[in-house]
């Protein structure tokens, strides 16, 4: 891959984001779009930057960096940090490489390969789905939807809540006919009145999903997960 990779530095001790900067300009793969040593100040300004990368310290005051990753979901993260004990916290986020400190600009740039290989891989095209809504017929991007509902108002029509808080109402819709329609690898069917969108569980339990996304209230959003669907449910979530 010769285009070079776009990286943003987190680390609110400025000796070692100085540190980190240097090491990072000194490869040819990276290059260094702007330096933190704030999560505020990045979670401020990360959507107005064209980035492909986070490399972000765990242990800051306020928030941390694995809770700067979770906001920042499909920006590939390089976490460092002198404490061992996160590696499982860091990994459970798809890091793409977890760097003890003293970061060491070899063992750096072996988890800056890591990403290279990640980025080189073709990505698949977006998946649509051709439904008939309240509005007429859609075509509605899959990596789009957050979660597909029941109805309330009539059992035939499938509520469809999307990443950005915006409800489509599909109209005389099964299950069945959605979940043909949506890449298998990514939805799940998870009790008689829901799908949900992989990506977006945080956490689950033998009948319970907590997702990353938030209600009104403050509160995330939880599902019942039903015994009949919960083994092919963890099933893709291992994959």
């Amino acid at each position: 891959m010769n285009t070079k990779i776009k990286c943003l530095l987190l680390d609110d001790e400025l000796p070692g984001l100085a540190y980190l900067k240097m090491i990072c300009e000194q490869m040819d793969r990276l290059e260094v779009v702007k330096a933190f040593n704030s999560s505020e100040a990045l979670l401020r300004e990360w959507e107005a930057l064209d980035f492909d990368l986070l490399i972000t310290d765990i242990e800051m005051p306020g928030m941390n960096g694995l809770q700067v990753a979770d906001a920042i979901k499909g920006k590939a993260v390089i976490f460092t940090t002198a404490y061992k004990d996160f590696a499982v916290d860091a990994f459970d986020r798809d890091a793409a490489d977890y760097v003890v400190k003293p970061v060491k600009q070899e063992r750096l740039q072996q988890a800056v390969e890591k990403v290279a290989a990640r980025m080189a891989k073709p990505e698949k095209a977006a998946k649509q789905l051709q439904l008939n809504t309240d509005r007429g017929k859609a075509l509605i991007n899959a990596a789009r939807i957050f979660c597909i509902l029941t109805s309330d108002i009539d059992s035939r029509d499938k509520i469809l809540l999307m990443g950005d808080d915006s409800k489509i109402t599909a109209k005389n819709c099964s299950f069945e006919k959605i979940l043909e329609m949506l890449p298998s690898d990514e939805f799940a069917r998870i009790n008689k009145k829901a799908i949900i969108a992989l990506k977006h569980v945080q956490y689950y339990s033998h009948d319970e999903i907590i997702a990353d996304k938030l209600l009104p209230d403050g509160r995330h959003h939880t599902f019942p997960l039903s015994e009949i669907y919960r083994n092919e449910f963890t099933l893709k979530l291992k994959k």
